[in-house]
């Protein structure tokens, strides 16, 4: 498999989307990690960010652009293959009572 070109993977999901490149997200291990924000109208209908992971390919980039291009969360129903790629991230750490250390 021909290793991801991640200039161009930005460039085309910045063709339909805002996008924002962060050196981490604190999940390593399921790079290429994407946050698809609602619109506004799609927070109002509901729509949550959406974590994907395994984000490595041309098709899984596309597939998430035409998602974008629909709508995305709260407008469009995720693409059933969007779901293979679907995660929760990990809560970070809480400090506990007392425990300044992670505030």
């Amino acid at each position: 498999m021909p290793a991801l070109d991640h200039d161009e993977q930005i460039r085309r999901l910045a063709e339909v989307a805002e996008v924002r490149v962060t050196d981490c997200l604190d999940v390593c291990d399921q790079a290429n990690v994407l946050v698809v924000q609602p619109t506004p109208e799609g927070r109002a209908a509901g729509g949550r960010p959406m974590w994907l992971a395994l984000v490595n390919d041309q098709g899984a980039t596309a597939d998430v652009a035409e998602w974008i291009r629909a709508g995305g969360p709260g407008l469009a129903p995720m693409p059933p293959i969007l779901e293979l790629h679907r995660f929760t991230p990990p809560r970070r750490l809480r400090p506990r009572d007392g425990d300044r250390r992670n505030a």
